[in-house]
C-alpha cells in the first residue's frame, strides 16, 4: 500500500479541534481538502501529519503553537487612540478588520476591545498560541 511522502497531492479530510473539544474548522460537509506535500501552503504540523499514511487511514494529531500558528506574541496588539484612526463605522469586538500602512501594506487585524477613547487591535491570527488537535482521513494519494 502507497504511503504518502514529500511531493504528492494528496486529499484529505480533518476536523480540527481545540482543546476544549470547540471545533474550528472542518472539511467533512463539502468536497476532501487537496494539498501537495512539501509546497507549503498548510501548517507545517498538519502537513509533517500526513506524510507516511496510507490510503483510508485515519488518524488524530496534537500540533503544537510551534508547528501551526506560532506563538501568541504581546508585541502583535496595539491601542491606537480613537482620534488617531477613521473607521467610518462602531468597531465591536473580535470584529475582523483589515487595515493599510502608510507604505500600502495590508494587515489584517481583530478587535481586541474597544472603550469611548481607544480601539485595541490584535494582529496575531485566530489559532497563535494554540495547541490544535487534527484528525485526518487520508482520502486518496492523487
Amino acid at each position: 500500500m502507497a504511503q504518502a511522502k514529500v511531493g504528492d497531492t494528496v486529499r484529505v479530510h480533518y476536523t480540527g479541534f481545540l482543546e476544549d473539544g470547540s471545533i474550528f474548522d472542518s472539511s467533512l460537509d463539502g468536497e476532501p481538502f487537496e494539498l501537495t506535500l512539501g509546497e507549503g501552503t498548510v501548517i507545517k504540523g498538519f502537513e509533517d501529519a500526513i506524510v507516511g499514511m496510507n490510503e483510508g487511514e485515519t488518524k488524530t494529531v496534537s500540533i503544537a503553537p510551534e508547528d501551526a500558528y506560532g506563538p501568541y506574541r504581546e508585541e502583535l496588539v496595539i491601542t491606537l487612540q480613537r482620534s488617531e484612526i477613521s473607521l467610518g463605522f462602531e468597531p465591536v469586538e473580535n470584529m475582523p478588520l483589515q487595515l493599510q500602512s502608510p507604505d500600502g501594506k495590508v494587515f489584517n487585524v481583530f478587535v481586541k476591545s474597544v472603550t469611548p477613547e481607544t480601539i485595541e487591535l490584535d494582529a496575531n491570527h485566530p489559532l497563535a498560541g494554540k495547541e490544535l488537535i487534527f484528525e485526518i482521513k487520508l482520502v486518496e494519494i492523487i
